[in-house]
């Protein structure tokens, strides 16, 4: 059940992301970096190799290629949402009931890039990937030894390099603005995915309130030894990390047994470990 979970959420990433190239990026000729800016400049050339075709065989080729030069170290969620983002473009290039919802570039820039950068969002909190891009930067990574980082940016840089020369400066500025917004909004959308309260309950009452998180939050907790500042008396401190939900029903919860209790909330970005997210990536 777990598993199917992970390849539904998958799938609806690569069908968002397939949604902001087929509506807004790819009939403006924005080519926004990776596989599918490759197969949009293609397209430019080739005009009766649909873009989905051309991403589903550039796709196969990079994957080739690194089965045979990097052992082929990807999970078989990058593979599937790979060729499922590849065929959800072909589907609803076939299917859609309008050339471009906008044919101005800068809307189609903004609305595209940020429609296409929650649906990549998503599929990389699921330790998956669109593909592509990264196996390339896998293969600079190997023969070069330049940081994965600096690799993705600097295919994409020649991806919209490439769109400025084939489809004028215009277009070309657009698509590096669209890698630009891109890598921002990811980065959001991963962050708020995963972000979690860290709370730290100071009251006479946190053994029941453990007990609570425990049984009824089914989260752990540590009970730290403190000593009032002001009292010099002993005291305990009891930490936990919950998600938003979860913190609502401890706040409420406290609120009803001690309403005098002390509660000090902060944000974690990024939590790793039982319960939450794994500390090494699933496949």
């Amino acid at each position: 059940m777990k598993i199917l979970k992970e390849y539904l959420i998958i799938t609806l990433g690569f069908i968002i992301v397939a949604i902001g190239i087929t509506l807004f990026l790819e009939p403006n000729k924005i080519a926004g970096g990776g596989v599918m800016g490759l197969a949009i400049i293609i397209n430019s050339y080739f005009k009766y190799l649909s873009v989905g075709l051309l991403m589903t065989i550039l796709n196969t080729l990079l994957f080739i290629v690194a089965f045979s030069v990097i052992g082929g170290k990807f999970g078989v969620k990058t593979v599937y949402s790979s060729f499922g983002l590849s065929l959800a473009v072909l589907v609803i290039d076939k299917f859609k009931f309008t050339q471009a919802i906008t044919t101005n570039l800068m809307l189609a820039t903004i609305f595209g890039t940020l429609i296409s950068g929650i649906g990549m969002g998503i599929v990389f909190n699921r330790n998956a990937s669109t593909g592509g891009t990264d196996i390339l930067a896998k293969i600079i990574n190997k023969f070069f030894h330049i940081d994965i980082g600096k690799a993705l940016l600097l295919v994409d840089l020649a991806v919209t390099l490439w769109a400025g020369f084939a489809l004028g400066p215009d277009i070309g500025m657009y698509s590096l603005l669209s890698v630009i917004i891109t890598g921002f909004t990811i980065d959001n959308v991963i962050e708020g995915l995963n972000k979690c309260k860290q709370i730290m309950i100071i009251s006479r009452k946190n053994n029941a309130i453990c007990e609570y998180i425990i049984k009824d939050l089914d989260r752990g907790c540590t009970l730290l030894n403190g000593v009032g500042g002001y009292t010099s008396k002993e005291t305990l401190i009891l930490y936990t990390v919950l998600n938003r939900n979860e913190f609502i029903k401890l706040k409420q919860y406290i609120k009803e047994i001690d309403p005098n209790a002390f509660i000090t909330i902060s944000d974690a970005h990024e939590v790793l470990g039982e319960g939450f997210k794994n500390i090494i990536g699933e496949d």
